[in-house]
Parts: structure tokens; C-alpha cells; sequence
């Protein structure tokens, strides 16, 4: 804009202010250096000269009002004007309040304890001030905080007292009025119960209180807090303690009902307010300000969690991050935006007119008229025409993400039957039984009101999703299993109402997957994860999924902190990939991919942690380090749900060296003494679940070796000592920890040990007799154990591994691949890939849904044809009885080359 034409429209704007704003007109002739200013068409200007308005002040609440109202005006004329954004408007609020706020503190604290620093009292902001988002004659809403071991205090004076002075001081700094006026008022409410507690606390009562007490509306209003002046040392320490209370990867759905409670009341209370034209509340009323603000936060607090970038405190950013992340539509943002800024300027003209903290349409003709005028419209009717499609817009889309057309299962048993018989649950007489047994509210998760009054905001939407089940009853036994263990039901139902779409998943998980639920009413927060679509992607490529279990921007972390973390991020995607399996998105071999990705990826994190631990007091053995090699399943990366993890612990270096720590070992003591603080972050128990079952009896010497022994101690174990049945467990090994210098060695260990000529004959009399063994003492768990039984996994892994080592040919620990090399070589029949798939895909979905390797419900079986890629179950059974005889007949002549009387061969 030229300096002629920004001249021209300021001073337009100076005559609307003159005219129609009775306190801009006083302040504007209060300060003629501002007026002058403007008068000239510089706002920036004006700005400036209104900072130092308060120069020759007598004191520092005469000089903090006096440029209160200097920028006041300044800032008024320029927004009239439009040559200040709203983001600059409310920017410049919120930076006058934390200056003031600044100065009040060093003030009431110079005044009690001359010469004192002024620290060990902090101030967060909250509300429009915490998202820098001040209104025009806004009040602030600070939390006042004070740590007593660093808070000035005078002689035989209490840190508690002395603080609550302090507060006082500041407020009356701030909100006393005199000929000057005031600088903003302050309200203390948004403290924890405002109504016993003084109004300043010490900082670690209150994270207590925020950690243990808190209700749920008090979550969306620190997504706007923020440190806003004092100490900053103590207000970064409160910020970061709550920041979990704020930002739960565990999705509260409480939180989000509480706060479409909070609107529905503000509603009713505002009744009057509601009602569109003359009198609207532009802030409470229906489609105003408040509902704008809450559904950017209830989307917030849904998703923040675990989306970093969705924090943002002020509105339009948070509006616009939501969109960018696809958490709301890119129209909705635009609608809810362009309403918001509307929305804010006419509220700051209503303030403008008498510096009054309003927020309604003037009832009065007259009075409407005068702020259409000074907004630069005709009449109050054309004001009125301007907000109302917004309105309009705003509430029709805050009332969809609110639910408030609730519907409810009948009470009357007759009624119900009839209601589950219509919308096909198949035994309605007996689901309306379980359903009545709920309602009598004997279960623990339940016997609350608002627990109560939850499920029974769910229950429509539960009973349709089973209704739809393959097996509608087998899914209320095994949600009864869920909600009879659940400690708390009311986050957990509030889930399930506010996301349908999960009722589905969460009733193919209940109708099939044992494991699965079993899963769940030990973490219900498990299903929270089912929102995101990543949900039902397969896992990140390593190097990604360990970056997502470990916490990089807190490498100083608890080590215990870290346990419980690193399990609830494993347990998440495991349990993602079994609903993968259940639904059907993912295929069985890609899934077994995926839980052995998992399993790396937190023997990763976790063996650094433990390591890290360990180091701080017995140090680092120069020139070794920790090496972890996975055998068995975990080795060809085809884990099931229930797999165990076979590991060898290994170091790199000479067992001679010393560690430089504290508290010196020697490195055979040192990585014997480590190993074992590895297995128990992988596998003990901690407050956030289990973890995986370790099994290192696969190491030299068994249960009487050493647990780790040095990569040479191995290396001369394997060429020396080892029986043939370690070599065979050798051919699946897979170096998953250590550097890449220190795998790339012990992986050619193993290939050494693995090519090293060997007798055909009395390897397989071998593989034979250790055969015979598994199967005198490890039965077949059920008819369709497609691991131990005949033709199964075990007799083609063994048929397998006999081939690498006695030929040279496959070695590597992945079976698809092994067999695709011995079959290149006519070592094994081209089509014993397609058995070894099929077993292999079974054994994954049989783990979930039939553990006990039984045959499966009948809800289940097309579950698992279709995920092996069959048709029907007849054709599952054909296809297994196949690969079954393809397995024995190779296992047969595999064997046969150990004579014709071994054991072990059928």
C-alpha cells in the first residue's frame, strides 16, 4: 500500500474511532504523539511512540497503564484501518501483558526484598494469553507458581506467605484503576480449586495435583499454557512435568465427552445468547468463538499425543495443522478459520466502544448501528447479514463432532430383544441376557455413573458392530472377559462411542482372537491406536522404528521410564499386526516380517538403554562391545504373535580386557553381568505389561555355558566342541545387535561354521536322532499344530537345514530364500515354497485364532482360508493335507542318506 493511500485510510479509520468510540476518542486525545502518529499514517510509528507513553511515569503501574492505553489506541486505529492482521493485533496484547507481568513481579519483589534477584516465582500463562491470542479488553487468566527453595523471602518469613504477597502485589499492579486506567484485569480462577487453594502454589503441589487430580476440562486449557514471565528455570520444570497430563499417547475420550458436556451447558446457560441477531454472544453462543475454539481442542487432545505437530496453542495454528495432518477436512479448517477471524475483530469492536469486556451484539438498535459504523459498515442489520452464514456453518459442524443427537438401547427387555432381533443379531434372547447382566453394574469398570452413562452411549454402536460378526455371541463372551477386567471403563467407552469405525475392528478382534482380547483387558488403551491408519500398515523400515521407540529428545531419560515406554510402543504394534491378521489387511508372511522388525527394532532401544545403565558405574572394555545374534524364528524373521525370542549373547575383543568404569570387570564378568540386565529389559514385567519371552539355551555349552562368551571362545566352540544339532540351529542365524564392523565379523563366523565340509551320512543321522528326539518328548499340541506335526515346519526345517550344511548351498537364514536355492540346485521339489508358505500362514493365524492348535470355531474358518489364500476351509484342509505329504516325502529322502534303520524317520 502507498504512504497516500495508508494516510487515507487511517485517518478514516481515526473519524469512525472519533465518532462512534467514546474510550478510543479519550485516549487519542490523551496522547497526541500517538494521535499524530496515525494522523500521519504511521501505525508503526504510533506503536512505538504508544511503548514509551510511560516513560516519565512516577512509578510502574503508572507507566505499565499508561502505555496499556497508548497502545490501546494505536492499535485500535490500525486494525480499523486493516493494516494490522488479527495475528499482529492479539500478538502485541499478549506481548504488553508478558512485559507488564515482567515488570510486576521484579517490582512487588524489589519492594519486599531490596536487592533480591527476582526469581523463584513464575508465572504460566493460560487462556488467550497462553496461545498469545489476547482480545482487545481481554482479562488473563496466569497461574501463579513459586519454588520455595529460591524465592526471596524477609526474615522469619513462610516461602507459602511470602508468595501469596507476591501474587497479590502483582494483581493489584496490574488491575487497580486509577486516572491512568488500568492495565489488564486478572483472573485467578483457572488455578486448581480455586476456591480453597492461595493463589499461588508451590510448583511441585501443583504438578501433583496435575498428575493425580485434575478433571478433564483443565487438559484443554493447558494446550494453551505457556510460560509467560518470572522464573523461567521453574516454569520450564512445571511445563514439562504435566506435559504428559496434557499429551496422552493413551487417547482420552473422556476428556473429549467432558468438554461437549462443558458446551451443552454453556448452551443452556446462554439460552438467551443462543438465539442469532441483536443480543448473540459471540463467544458462548451456538456456532461463536468457544465452539470454533473446542473443536480445534477435542481434535487436539484426540490426536496431539501422538502427532508432536498438532500442539499449537492458538487457534488458526492449530486449525491449519489439523488439516495439514488430515485430522479435519481442509474445508472445515477454512470454515472454522475465516469464521474465528470474523469473529475476533467484531468482538474487538463491541470492546473498542467503551473498553468494556463484552462479548454480545448490543440488543439495542441504536447501540448495534454504532458498531456496525465503526466497523466501517452501514446499520446493524448489515452486521448482523456479515456473521450470519459463519454462525450458522460453525454450529452445524461443532453439533456433528458433538453427537448431541444421542440414541439409546430400550431398557424394557422386550423392547431390547426386539431391537437386537432387528438389526440382526442372531441370538437376540440371549445377547438382551448378557446386555441386561451389564446394566446391573456389578463389574468394576462399571459401577460408576459416568462409567454407566458411557457404556450406554456405546452400546448402540457395540451391539450393531457384533451383530454383524461372524459369530455375534463368541464376541459378547469375550467383550464380557473385557469389561469385567478393565479397572475403568469410562475412557474405554467413550472411545468405542466417539469412533464407530473401531466397534467394527474391535468385534472381529473379540469374535476370533483370544490372544487379541486378552490383550485388551489387560491395556485397553491398545484400541487407541486402532484410529490412526498407520494402524494398519505394516511397521516402518528399522531404522524407523527404532527412532520411534526410543525418545531422542530426551536422552537423559529415566532408565525405567524407558522400559515402561519402549513396552507400550512394542505392545502397540504387535497388537496392530495381529488386528492386521484378524481384519485382513495385511498378509500372514508379511505380518511374521513384521513381528521380527518389531522385536529388533526394541532390542535395539532396549539393549542400548541397558547398556547405558550399565556403563555409569562399571564404564566401557576398550576395544568391545555387546553382540546379539538371533537363532530360530526370530533369526528368519518369521515370528508369530506368541513367539519367544532365541538368543546367543556374544562380545567382540579379548575376554583379558578391563572395563575403565568406577567399578572396574573384567570383560568376560563385564558382558556376563550385562547380558543378563539386556534379557530382563526385554522380558521382566514392568508396570506398562510384558514383553517377550528370552530363550538363550541355544548357547555354547547350553544351560552350563557361559551366557555370553567372546566372538572367538565362539568361533573355536563351533569349529571344536559344538554338536551337530548346533550347527543345524546355526543355519537361521542372524547377527541383530552391534555395530556394523562387529556383525559383519560374526556373520562370517557363522558362514565359516556353516561351509566347512562335512560327513553326509552322520550329519543326517544326526538331524535324524535329534528328530526322533523332539518328537518322543514335544507332542503335537492339536490336530492342526503345523509346526510339530507330521509334514509340518519342524520336519521341513530340519529337512532344510540337513541340505545347507551337508551341500554348502542356501545358507542363509531365511527359509523362503534357503529353499529357493535348493531348489535351483534340484535339491528339493520347486513346489515345497508353496508348503512351506501355507504352514507358515497357518501357524501365524492359528496363533491367534485357535492357540491351542484345535480346529477353530466355524466364525473363524474363512477367516483363515481366505488369509492363506483359499477359498473355503475344504479347500485350506486339501491344500494342508498336500503340503503336509510334499513335507514328509522331502523329509523322508532327506533322511534317507542316514540309512534305512535310523530313528526319527517315518
Amino acid at each position: 500500500m502507498d504512504d497516500t493511500l495508508g494516510k487515507s485510510v487511517v485517518n478514516q479509520a481515526l473519524a469512525r474511532a472519533r465518532e462512534h468510540s467514546p474510550f478510543l476518542r479519550l485516549q487519542l486525545d490523551r496522547f497526541p504523539a500517538v494521535a499524530a502518529a496515525l494522523a500521519e499514517g504511521a501505525v508503526k510509528d504510533a506503536l512505538e511512540r504508544a511503548r514509551d507513553a510511560g516513560r516519565d511515569a512516577p512509578d510502574t503501574a503508572a507507566a505499565l497503564r499508561r502505555e496499556r492505553s497508548a497502545t490501546a489506541a494505536a492499535l485500535a486505529i490500525g486494525d480499523l484501518a486493516g493494516l494490522i492482521p488479527l495475528e499482529g493485533l492479539v500478538t502485541t496484547l499478549s506481548d504488553l501483558a508478558d512485559r507488564a507481568l515482567e515488570q510486576a513481579i521484579a517490582t512487588a519483589i524489589a519492594e519486599r526484598t531490596p536487592g533480591e534477584a527476582p526469581r523463584g516465582f513464575a508465572i504460566i500463562a493460560l487462556g488467550k494469553h497462553g496461545s498469545r491470542e489476547l482480545n482487545y479488553s481481554s482479562d488473563i487468566d496466569p497461574l501463579f507458581l513459586f519454588d520455595p527453595a529460591t524465592l526471596p523471602l524477609k526474615p522469619r518469613e513462610e516461602p507459602g506467605q511470602a508468595a501469596v504477597r507476591i501474587g497479590q502485589r502483582v494483581v493489584e499492579l496490574l488491575q487497580k484503576r486509577d486516572g491512568d486506567g488500568y492495565v489488564f484485569r486478572v483472573d485467578l480462577r483457572l488455578r486448581p480449586s480455586p476456591e480453597v487453594t492461595p493463589i499461588a502454589l508451590p510448583v511441585d503441589a501443583a504438578i501433583s495435583y496435575y498428575e493425580s487430580s485434575a478433571l478433564p476440562w483443565e487438559r484443554a486449557a493447558f494446550i494453551r499454557a505457556r510460560h509467560a514471565a518470572g522464573d523461567a528455570e521453574v516454569g520450564r520444570y512445571f511445563l514439562e512435568a504435566i506435559h504428559p497430563f496434557v499429551w496422552r499417547r493413551s487417547l482420552d475420550f473422556g476428556a473429549i465427552g467432558e468438554l461437549q458436556t462443558i458446551t451443552r451447558r454453556i448452551r443452556d446457560h446462554y439460552a438467551q445468547g443462543q438465539s442469532f441477531g441483536p443480543g448473540y454472544d459471540l463467544k458462548r453462543g451456538r456456532g461463536g468463538i468457544r465452539e470454533v475454539e473446542f473443536f480445534a481442542q477435542i481434535h487436539q487432545l484426540i490426536h496431539g499425543g501422538r502427532e508432536p505437530g498438532l500442539r499449537q496453542p492458538a487457534t488458526l495454528d492449530a486449525l491449519a495443522a489439523l488439516a495439514e495432518a488430515g485430522r479435519i477436512t481442509a474445508d472445515d479448517a477454512e470454515v472454522m478459520a475465516e469464521a474465528y477471524r470474523l469473529y475476533r475483530t467484531i468482538e474487538h469492536r463491541l470492546q473498542m466502544v467503551d473498553d468494556r469486556q463484552t462479548h454480545s451484539l448490543p440488543k439495542d438498535a441504536e447501540a448495534l448501528d454504532n458498531v456496525a459504523r465503526l466497523h466501517g459498515l452501514g446499520n446493524g442489520a448489515a452486521l448482523v447479514a456479515l456473521l450470519e452464514p459463519h454462525v450458522g456453518r460453525v454450529a452445524r459442524l461443532y453439533t456433528g463432532l458433538a453427537g448431541e443427537d444421542e440414541q439409546r438401547l430400550p431398557l424394557d427387555p422386550e423392547a431390547l430383544e426386539a431391537h437386537l432381533a432387528g438389526i440382526g443379531f442372531g441370538e437376540a434372547a440371549q445377547g438382551r441376557g448378557r446386555i441386561e447382566r451389564w446394566r446391573t453394574g456389578k463389574a468394576r469398570s462399571l459401577r460408576t455413573s459416568a462409567a454407566r452413562d458411557a457404556f450406554e452411549a456405546m452400546l448402540p454402536v457395540l451391539v450393531e458392530s457384533f451383530a454383524r460378526a461372524p459369530d455375534p455371541m463368541a464376541a459378547m463372551n469375550r467383550f464380557e472377559d473385557v469389561i469385567e477386567r478393565l479397572p475403568s471403563g469410562v475412557n474405554f467407552y467413550r472411545l468405542l462411542e466417539a469412533r464407530p469405525g473401531l466397534t467394527a475392528h474391535l468385534a472381529e478382534i473379540l469374535s476370533h482372537a483370544a490372544p487379541l482380547a486378552e490383550q485388551l483387558a489387560r491395556r485397553p488403551e491398545l484400541l487407541d491406536g486402532m484410529i490412526d491408519a498407520s494402524a494398519f500398515a505394516l511397521p516402518p523400515p528399522l531404522s524407523e522404528l527404532a527412532a520411534e521407540f526410543a525418545r531422542a529428545d530426551r536422552p537423559d531419560e529415566d532408565y525405567q521410564l524407558v522400559l515402561d515406554r519402549v513396552r507400550r510402543r512394542v505392545n502397540e504394534r504387535r497388537f496392530a499386526l495381529g488386528v492386521q491378521l484378524v481384519t485382513g489387511r495385511s498378509a500372514p508372511l508379511d505380518v511374521t516380517e513384521g513381528y521380527a522388525r518389531v522385536a529388533e527394532a526394541a532390542i535395539q532401544v532396549l539393549a542400548d538403554a541397558a547398556i547405558a545403565e550399565f556403563e555409569q558405574r562399571h564404564g566401557r572394555v576398550p576395544g568391545s562391545e555387546l553382540l546379539i545374534l538371533a537363532l530360530g524364528r526370530f533369526g528368519g524373521e518369521a515370528l508369530t504373535h506368541a513367539s519367544d525370542l532365541d538368543l546367543v549373547y556374544l562380545f567382540s575383543g579379548t575376554h583379558e580386557a578391563e572395563s575403565d568404569g568406577s567399578k572396574p570387570l573384567r570383560a568376560t564378568d563385564y558382558f556376563n553381568r550385562l547380558a543378563p540386565r539386556v534379557t530382563a529389559a526385554l522380558s521382566v514385567a514392568t508396570a506398562a505389561g510384558p514383553l517377550y519371552e528370552i530363550d538363550t539355551r541355544l548357547r555354547p555349552s547350553g544351560k552350563d555355558g557361559l551366557l555370553a562368551v567372546s566372538v572367538e571362545s565362539f568361533d573355536r566352540y563351533q569349529k571344536e566342541q559344538a554338536w551337530t544339532w548346533e550347527h543345524l540351529a546355526l543355519c537361521r542365524a542372524r547377527p541383530v545387535y552391534g555395530s556394523a564392523p562387529a556383525r559383519d565379523a560374526l556373520r562370517r563366523v557363522v558362514e565359516e561354521t556353516l561351509r566347512r565340509p562335512r560327513d553326509r551320512g552322520a550329519v543326517t543321522a544326526d538331524a535324524v536322532r535329534m528328530r526322533g528326539e523332539i518328537d518322543a518328548h514335544k507332542r503335537p499340541s492339536g490336530p492342526f499344530d503345523t509346526k510339530l506335526g507330521p509334514g509340518g515346519l519342524v520336519d521341513l526345517e530340519f529337512a532344510v537345514h540337513t541340505l545347507q550344511l551337508t551341500t554348502g548351498i542356501g545358507l542363509d537364514p531365511h527359509l523362503e530364500v534357503a529353499i529357493a536355492a535348493l531348489a535351483g540346485a534340484g535339491l528339493v521339489p520347486a513346489d515345497i515354497e508353496d508348503a512351506l508358505r501355507l504352514l507358515i500362514s497357518m501357524l501365524v493365524m492359528f496363533r491367534l485364532v485357535s492357540p491351542s492348535s484345535a480346529e477353530p470355531a466355524e466364525a473363524a474358518k474363512p477367516l483363515v482360508a481366505r488369509a492363506c489364500g483359499l477359498a473355503d476351509w475344504n479347500a485350506l484342509l486339501a491344500a494342508h493335507e498336500t503340503a503336509r505329504q510334499r513335507v514328509s516325502q522331502l523329509w523322508r529322502g532327506v533322511a534317507a542318506a542316514a540309512g534305512p534303520n535310523s530313528e526319527g524317520i517315518e
